[in-house]
């Protein structure tokens, strides 16, 4: 990639040269101006509506009226769902779009940007890009963790606002029946999963209950916290955490690890968790409640509670209600799960666009007023209006039978471009029973911190990318095996400690540590 380096030279002065426009202008250029975008995300491959790049988002034709600036879809990897390996091809064939955007692009961004693949951001949004300078002025912890190993950042991110996501949910009415309390601590924990599993609360009398579920099999981990264990460091499933003395770990490789997922066994081997968890999927939630037979579970706060209007029309008193993480052996209520204020999505500029400025100068339209708005709720008139000084979503809107963020996909908003998410795009939509479990979960100051991730340079980054994908899977197979009860964490700890150090542990903890006190410190 040594021919990054002269565009890049060429482009960046080209930047720091370039007359700015006043804040207030929407309108970045006189003539309209195409810019070519790769955009892969789960959702989409391609940037258009499902896809489709003859499918214009009516948020798109709203932007380029705004602003004048065109995008054209020039996505790499349409035949793959993986956003890793379209970025891959797109990097390979080495002709990249002017816009680079998506999915889990922070890490190849980081990696290609200080070879010149991509454009530094610094001076270019301190230059030209009020609106986003502005709020990486409110926000410097958040811009340091974008950063890559030359200390520049190459993306602007997807930025989700608000605190809470995932929540510890019971049926209310299933403990009613049996006359039982929630749950404070693990062992009344222990107690109520073995009175649903038991006694019958969904009173038709066959012992068909699955006391706790879950739609990610990830989220059994979440139970490891009862124990004063860790499951992940971020909203990802098994990341690194950072300890109360500074120093990067995995949750994998520790004592309470052990000891979590020896208790996590034993409750499967009674019964208390479902048998099919690692198989029954996605629909888990949508089965389980709906046939009367799931009892608890660990999920976002606004689909999960959506579920009790609907089905008090088929099942008699459903109340599928929000409550505290029970305290730990050692007396701790920790929520593990938050929104993470920084997402590895967003989009960043390629060495080969010619009009860095106008840009940059579009991105940072999408931290205006109005391109937020646009970026989280659509078209104003068509599917939100302003209301007493609110974006408010239209009553056909809210009340669809499909939901709310599935018909924001559409039009083009909330999805993975680098914006800022506005909180009262979800919160229009979140049940009273919901809102009411957000205040109490406030209430009671259950989060703690999140490992925001590292930039490696290319020496760490070859010491991670040898060991860390095979450690990774061993340490998840050793998990369902345990688990599952094929395997013995106890009689295995040893030998499973001592082949993490064979294959390599130590190697990448020192260059994540290394890489976070470079960061952070």
């Amino acid at each position: 990639m040594r021919t990054f380096k002269a565009t890049l030279v060429l482009l960046t002065t080209t930047a720091i040269t370039t007359p700015v426009f006043a804040d207030e202008h929407l309108r970045i250029v006189e003539d309209p101006l195409e810019l070519t975008i790769h955009m892969h995300w789960p959702r989409a491959q391609g940037y258009g509506v499902g896809g489709s790049p003859s499918k214009v988002y009516p948020v798109e034709e709203a932007a380029r009226e705004m602003t004048g600036i065109h995008l054209k879809d020039a996505t790499s990897g349409r035949n793959t769902t993986d956003a890793a390996e379209a970025m891959n091809l797109m990097i390979a064939q080495g002709d990249l779009p002017d816009i680079v955007g998506g999915n889990l692009i922070k890490q190849p961004v980081n990696q290609y940007g200080p070879e010149g693949a991509f454009l530094p951001l610094n001076e270019l949004v301190a230059e030209h890009a009020p609106n986003i300078q502005a709020f990486w002025d409110e926000h410097p912890e958040l811009l340091e963790s974008i950063k890559a190993a030359d200390g520049n950042y190459y993306y602007i991110p997807y930025l989700p606002d608000g605190e809470f996501g995932r929540a510890w949910y019971i049926r209310q009415d299933w403990l009613d029946t049996l006359g039982l309390e929630q749950p404070q601590n693990v062992d009344e924990l222990h107690d109520v999963l073995t009175a649903f599993r038991n006694d019958d609360p969904n009173g038709n009398g066959r012992k068909d209950e699955i006391p706790f579920f879950a739609r990610e099999w990830e989220e059994i981990g979440r139970l490891l916290t009862l124990w004063d264990g860790r499951s992940s460091g971020s909203d990802t499933h098994h990341d690194f955490y950072v300890t109360d003395d500074g120093q990067v770990v995995h949750p994998y490789a520790q004592e309470a690890y052990r000891t979590g997922i020896k208790n996590i066994a034993q409750w499967y081997s009674e019964g208390l968790i479902d048998p099919e968890i690692f198989t029954r999927g996605s629909s888990s939630r949508d089965y389980l409640l709906s046939e009367n037979l799931g009892g608890m579970t660990h999920d976002w706060f606004a689909s999960t509670s959506g579920y009790n209007v609907p089905l008090r029309e088929r099942i008699e008193g459903f109340n599928f209600v929000p409550f505290l993480p029970p305290a730990s052996v050692s007396g701790k209520r920790i929520e593990e799960h938050r929104r993470t204020p920084v997402k590895p999505d967003g989009w960043a500029i390629s060495y080969m666009n010619e009009n860095p400025v106008e840009t940059v100068k579009y991105f940072d339209f999408w931290f205006t007023e109005e391109g937020r708005n646009l970026s989280n709720f659509g078209v104003e008139g068509k599917t939100w209006d302003m209301v007493d000084g609110e974006p408010t979503f239209k009553p056909e809107v809210l009340n669809s039978d499909m939901p709310v963020n599935n018909q924001m996909y559409l039009e083009g908003a909330q999805i993975y471009r680098g914006y800022w998410m506005d909180y009262r795009y979800e919160l229009q939509w979140t049940s009273q029973e919901a809102r009411d479990g957000i205040d109490l979960y406030a209430q009671n100051d259950l989060l703690i911190d999140q490992f925001l991730g590292v930039a490696f340079n290319p020496e760490e980054q070859a010491v991670y990318d040898r060991y860390w994908p095979s450690i990774r899977t061993y340490m998840l197979e050793r998990s369902q095996a345990w688990i599952l009860g094929t395997g013995d964490v106890e009689a295995e700890w040893d030998s499973y400690m001592s082949t993490l150090e064979k294959m390599g542990y130590q190697d990448v903890m020192e260059v994540m540590n290394t890489a976070y006190d470079r960061q952070y410190n």
